[in-house]
């Protein structure tokens, strides 16, 4: 991400931290993409908020773990990669002047006698707020790792489980272990890379599951197969057992155990690791929220949790019908927002609707001019 999209946001990411007790009234956790839309719906209601996230930077898994893959299903966006999402949001919020606390995780909520929370991070930032939200996505999510002794030596070197910079690996000769979509989707991006003007093709391509099935669209599937029968990729059933170097230390090959219990020593020159993320709520478990399945019970109305004044929304919660997409992430914050505002202005009683496209007063809100219509 490019700073200069957006000065005034991320330049006060760290500028507040430490010192004294930050009084507000709102604290989002998480910075993800419904994270940012949150900060946009509060501001509407003139609700200026602190964002905190674990990560460097803003933009949660989208930027993460799949920065340059195409997400479709944004309304009245055709296409766009996370990263293209979190600068756009990161656009549409700089009106309300959010200060974003990166690098740190939320260890302490308590209520105070008043009915506000108080927040404490890793890195001591202190918060006193009438409303917290939780936009964790599925909380602190780690890859799950390969289980081969010593091989994490090559961590960030030649072992990966996630890819940040496509562009690292033309050329190389590849093996991608794993079944999901993440895999295959990976194992057809440098496989086919110039075919479709994506200039990240590996010399060669790999793809190592333990078994002859999938948890991945049927699609990738079975373009999967298409490449391996024109000899443009293989298919290996087998799990990684050990690894070979050579004599400069670097990893040379793993060491693969197939269905047959024969073990070959397959050549690579790395290996992109994709068996999921294990999900961990960590600190948010112990907050006293109602808990199911690792996600935060909400209702519907309001998207409050069973603690008032905290509301969750994205992935991190879960209610009937409840439906892990981006879009349904937005429609939360926009019912949450409204509930807070109940929260920070009760002197104002019911909060009435408004639209950004006729409201002189969202208008002056967003810094832009109310046009004239004929």
């Amino acid at each position: 991400m490019d700073p200069a999209l957006n000065p005034q946001v991320i330049n006060t990411a760290q500028a507040h931290d430490g010192g004294g007790i930050h009084e507000t009234d709102a604290v989002i956790v998480g910075a993800g993409p419904v994270g940012l839309f949150q900060v946009f719906e509060l501001g509407l209601l003139e609700i200026k908020a602190h964002v905190i996230d674990s990560l460097p930077y803003p933009g949660g898994q989208c930027v993460e773990l799949y920065p340059d893959k195409p997400i479709y299903d944004i309304p009245a966006v055709p296409v766009c990669t996370g990263q293209e999402l979190t600068d756009n949001l990161l656009k549409q919020i700089a009106p309300f002047g959010a200060t974003f606390h990166f690098g740190q995780t939320v260890t302490t909520v308590q209520r105070q006698d008043d009915g506000r929370f108080y927040v404490e991070t890793t890195k001591g930032t202190r918060f006193i707020t009438k409303t917290l939200f939780i936009a964790a996505g599925v909380g602190a999510f780690e890859p799950r790792t390969l289980k081969v002794d010593g091989i994490e030596q090559f961590n960030h070197s030649q072992l990966f489980y996630r890819v940040k910079s496509p562009a690292d690996f033309a050329g190389k000769n590849l093996l991608i272990v794993g079944g999901g979509d993440s895999a295959l989707d990976w194992a057809l991006n440098f496989c086919a890379g110039n075919a479709d003007g994506n200039p990240h093709k590996a010399e060669s391509v790999i793809l190592l599951h333990r078994r002859d099935g999938f948890k991945a669209a049927p699609a990738s599937v079975a373009r999967m197969k298409e490449l391996c029968d024109a000899l443009e990729m293989q298919f290996i059933v087998g799990q990684v057992t050990g690894y070979d170097t050579g004599a400069d230390g670097r990893l040379s090959g793993a060491k693969v155990t197939g269905a047959d219990g024969v073990t070959r020593v397959v050549p690579t020159d790395a290996m992109l690791v994709f068996f999921g993320l294990s999900p961990k709520l960590g600190p948010v478990a112990e907050w006293g929220l109602d808990i199911e399945r690792k996600q935060l019970k909400v209702d519907t109305e309001k998207f409050s949790t069973s603690v008032p004044g905290i509301f969750a929304v994205g992935d991190i919660n879960i209610y009937p019908g409840k439906k892990k997409l981006i879009l349904s992430g937005f429609h939360e914050c926009a019912l949450a927002a409204f509930a807070a505002a109940a929260i920070v202005f009760p002197e104002k009683g019911k909060i009435h609707l408004q639209y950004t496209t006729t409201s002189p007063k969202l208008h002056k809100v967003l810094g832009v001019e109310s046009p004239v219509f004929d």
